[in-house]
């Protein structure tokens, strides 16, 4: 039986990022992962995810203050460009309460932004149509990660500090002990002194088998792609990120990012179809969904057509949307992340850091007091 200092279960975007940290940090590392790695299953695969400060809550932005520069380092370390500067919309009619509240957060931590009118906004940004009683929040450092890239360079990396990577490794069973986990595969047993779980909507069943159980729920969402009549407009150099808040017209809230590499423009719908457990997935795109999407590029963005491509993408819920990231309270060697709702993607590299953080000393500097476990006892 193999030790090593720590074990890592799910290479997606967390768990590569705390591979990495953890490798460089000079733990010896074993990353196990059930699927290849990349594989288009769950969150994190892809051409594209926004990264921005745009929040409604301070705490994300206060992480975001530290997630550009983290990840211009991880650019660096691995020689390739993963962040795209686009500025970024926020659009909504002006009470519309979530789009308030993201200014009012910009504001109170002094993140540049600017607020346009529609007629303000249409012209510059004449991709778009907007509503006469609409606010646009624009800020400038919103942006497009390279969703995959980004997980196979962290991968890289934590292979350069010496972690270990095994795919196509399903796990059977783990047992913990005083001091130490074992991680049962059949491909070998492995001990650690720490255990990270970072298996995005196959963290709960794990945890299960661990005595916790949490309310994480997997909701089938989809990526989809567009064509358009200009395709100049919509690269990444003249089409800007956008959210639009608009629950008072919408089930989910529309969001979309410039082609890249091709693609076709993406607009898509921040949620999906609410499911019990991971085995319920099926990965079929949902017509309703691309109907969706259809129905307000009509009116908000003319010039996008038919639609050239849909995939499907699990989002794992919370019921507040807020992650968790805790140490299990039985079992303090035990570490883990999940719950991200759709919107831990840019944050992957700190979260890989606090990861690293739990797991080596049981604290971290970083506030993460809202992604505790606790919050959902009772």
């Amino acid at each position: 039986m193999t030790h090593y200092d720590s074990i890592i279960l799910g290479a997606g975007a967390l768990g590569s990022a705390a591979a990495y940290h953890l490798a460089k940090s000079g733990q010896k590392v074993l990353l196990l992962e059930q699927f290849e790695l990349n594989h288009q299953l769950g969150s994190s695969y892809g051409l594209s995810r926004i990264i921005r400060y745009a929040y409604d809550y301070t705490q994300y932005i206060d992480l975001a203050k530290a997630v550009f520069p983290m990840w211009a380092m991880i650019e660096e370390e691995a020689g390739e460009k993963l962040y795209t500067r686009t500025g970024g919309l926020d659009f909504g009619r002006h009470d519309q309460e979530s789009l308030t509240a993201v200014i009012a957060c910009l504001r109170q931590t002094d993140i540049p932004h600017e607020i346009l009118s529609p007629s303000e906004a249409q012209l510059r940004f004449p991709q778009f149509r907007f509503d006469d009683d609409m606010t646009i929040l624009y800020q400038a450092d919103t942006g497009i990660l390279a969703a995959s890239q980004c997980v196979l360079a962290q991968l890289r990396l934590a292979e350069r500090h010496g972690a270990t990577v095994q795919p196509d490794t399903a796990i059977t069973r783990i047992i913990p002990h005083p001091s130490s986990v074992e991680v049962q595969t059949a491909q070998g047993n492995y001990t650690a002194g720490t255990l990270v779980i970072a298996a995005g909507s196959w963290m709960r069943p794990l945890l299960k088998t661990l005595g916790l159980d949490l309310p994480l729920y997997p909701e089938k969402c989809q990526e989809m792609y567009f064509d358009t009549s200009n395709p100049p407009a919509y690269e990444p150099e003249r089409f800007p990120a956008f959210i639009a808040h608009m629950k008072y017209r919408f089930p989910y809230q529309p969001y979309g990012i410039a082609s890249r590499e091709g693609s076709g423009v993406k607009v898509a719908a921040h949620g999906g179809k609410r499911l019990n457990d991971i085995s319920e997935v099926d990965y079929v795109p949902e017509q309703n969904a691309i109907e969706l999407a259809q129905t307000f590029s009509q009116t908000y963005l003319p010039e996008v057509g038919q639609l050239r491509s849909s995939r499907v993408c699990l989002y794992t819920m919370t019921p507040d949307e807020h992650w968790v990231i805790d140490k299990h309270p039985e079992f303090p060697q035990i570490v883990f992340a999940g719950g991200c709702s759709g919107h831990a993607f840019k944050f992957a590299i700190i979260i890989g850091e606090i990861l690293k953080d739990l797991a080596l000393s049981g604290t971290t500097q970083r506030d993460i007091s809202l992604f505790q476990a606790a919050r959902f006892n009772g």
